[in-house]
């Protein structure tokens, strides 16, 4: 069985297979994630990702990002310093919150590769509609955490495994960029093992505040 790419852990079992890939799930941690040897290369990605039109003035896509933005600019303190992972082609959850006062910073592995984002501290991380693209999440986002104080927030939002039944029908695994789909249960093990507390305001939106070391 292929190793979990959040817990790493060996114990998976097949969960569903499609006219294009397989899928199996972590039976630690409970993610369902595509094999390694059936993801894309990074040109096949990025060729996806180029065909993206999300535009910063478009309201309808403002709208949807709203879904983390609200519940999470609310909990922020003026003027908050943030950044956003995985930015994409047109970055606008960045533009959003610097309109409501918080400086931000942008990282993208295709449109905006600045490694030296990645080392410094900020009060808020958000990733929209990024952690199911992530060929090594665990690592990723243990990495994110790590640039967060003591009750700073990381913001993710992607849509929610709830069944087996409802996978095998599930319009989100046709994307052929997605690999790795989580759970509540699997958000509520990765929040154990950052040292955060969860929540989820919003069906695929999860909000993780780190807790003090004391």
């Amino acid at each position: 069985m292929p190793t979990c790419p959040l817990c790493a852990c060996t114990r998976s079992r097949h969960f569903h297979r499609d006219a294009r890939r397989d899928y199996y799930r972590c039976e630690n941690c409970r993610l369902a994630f595509v094999p390694p040897e059936q993801r894309l290369s990074p040109e096949q990605e990025k060729a996806v990702y180029d065909q993206h039109e999300n535009l910063p003035d478009d309201p309808g896509y403002r709208r949807f990002l709203s879904r983390l933005f609200d519940p999470l600019e609310r909990r922020l303190a003026p003027g908050a310093r943030g950044l956003d992972f995985g930015a994409g082609p047109g970055p606008t959850l960045s533009l959003m919150f610097e309109e409501a006062g918080h400086p931000m910073a942008i990282y993208d592995p295709f449109y905006a590769p600045d490694p030296a984002v990645l080392e410094r501290r900020y009060d808020f991380i958000t990733a929209t509609e990024v952690v199911e693209h992530l060929f090594a999440p665990g690592r990723e986002l243990e990495r994110l955490a790590a640039l967060l104080p003591e009750g700073g927030w990381l913001g993710l939002m992607t849509k929610r495994v709830t069944s087996e039944e409802a996978f095998a029908r599930w319009h989100y695994i046709l994307d052929p960029t997605h690999v790795c789909f989580f759970s509540e249960a699997s958000f509520e093990w990765l929040a154990k093992r950052l040292g955060m507390s969860v929540e989820f305001p919003a069906a695929d939106v999860a909000l993780f505040q780190k807790r003090s070391v004391r």
